[in-house]
């Protein structure tokens, strides 16, 4: 029996991918103007980093009147790397603008929201290569911007979903690369890890079609799941303490379908020789990236607060 061409193999509310190797977006967000965002005091600009790729960067720049009294401090600089199983969705999204818009403002730092490559027109590992770019543009601090206000000496990586799986990635890559900025800090929320195994907690049909999704976005996936850049724990996989950041806050929700594999990553980071500090913080009765759409919940309200006090160095 001949296969179809055009069958759905997998469907969601955002993308289907068929059988054929298309992809449709079934939600494409508008663009999110820069400039000032009265809700938040934040004022925004895009910037390109690299004219032969197009990467681009959305940055962030907090009310510096509100922090009139230490004004002679630099802000610290974090790096975001938005999820969307790096497939979809945008650094200058409503969605995301907004999240980082609110993050720049809660925890005073200078945000550089990356416009990474998406897949399938840019496989991985795309993403990764403009996420390793990003953070060398920005701890050259290679904008009047992070020149005039940034301390890239207090650089975070940060990242939601895919975006945590590439904060994972950078700090690997960074054990390999001399010289190497220095990472203070590193914030995986709810990140997305797999694997062909199960792991305690995980359900078989989700983990079947997120591996599905993240073969799709990388074709050359070695092991599939198995692939060390999504399972840090897979046979082969570089050891964790090669992981370069001095602390870590790694973040799922109690009713996230990620949170199995969260939950046996910060274990194993635990376990691991690496020398940094990880702290966990799991929200009850929520699900994966609540605090995007949900951000004036309590829980994500409880959730910023712990990113803030982690920036803080608490």
């Amino acid at each position: 029996m001949e296969t179809h061409a055009d069958e759905v193999q997998i469907a969601c509310d955002a993308f289907r991918i068929y059988r054929s190797g298309k992809m449709d977006r079934l939600h494409r967000p508008a663009r999110t103007p820069a400039g000032l965002d009265p809700a938040t005091g934040v004022t925004s600009k895009d910037v390109v980093l690299d004219t032969s790729t197009g990467l681009s960067a959305r940055l962030f720049l907090p009310d510096l009147g509100a922090r009139h009294s230490n004004s002679s401090k630099k802000l610290p600089v974090l790096i975001f790397f938005h999820g969307g199983a790096f497939l979809i969705e945008s650094a200058v999204s409503p969605l995301y603008h907004g999240y980082v818009a609110s993050l720049a403002a809660a925890a005073g730092v200078l945000a550089v929201s990356v416009e990474y490559r998406l897949a399938p027109e840019h496989p991985v590992p795309a993403a990764y290569d403009d996420a390793w770019a990003a953070l060398l543009w920005a701890a050259a601090a290679q904008d009047e911007w992070l020149a005039e206000y940034g301390d890239v000496a207090r650089l975070f990586l940060a990242g939601d979903s895919a975006g945590g799986n590439m904060v994972h990635n950078v700090l690997i890559r960074l054990a390999s690369s001399d010289p190497a900025p220095r990472i203070e800090g590193a914030i995986l929320l709810h990140p997305w890890f797999g694997g062909n195994t199960l792991v305690e907690g995980e359900e078989a049909a989700k983990a079947k079609e997120m591996t599905m999704i993240w073969e799709f976005a990388c074709p050359d996936a070695a092991g599939g799941a198995d692939d060390p850049r999504m399972n840090p724990m897979a046979r082969g996989a570089p050891g964790l303490e090669n992981l370069r950041c001095e602390r870590m806050l790694v973040c799922s929700g109690e009713k996230d379908w990620a949170a199995a594999r969260d939950r046996a990553y910060y274990a194993a980071v635990g376990a691991s020789a690496w020398r940094g500090s990880a702290a966990w913080l799991e929200s009850e009765g929520v699900g994966h990236v609540f605090f995007l759409e949900k951000s004036e919940c309590a829980k994500a309200r409880e959730l910023m607060d712990r990113v803030v006090e982690f920036v803080a160095g608490s």
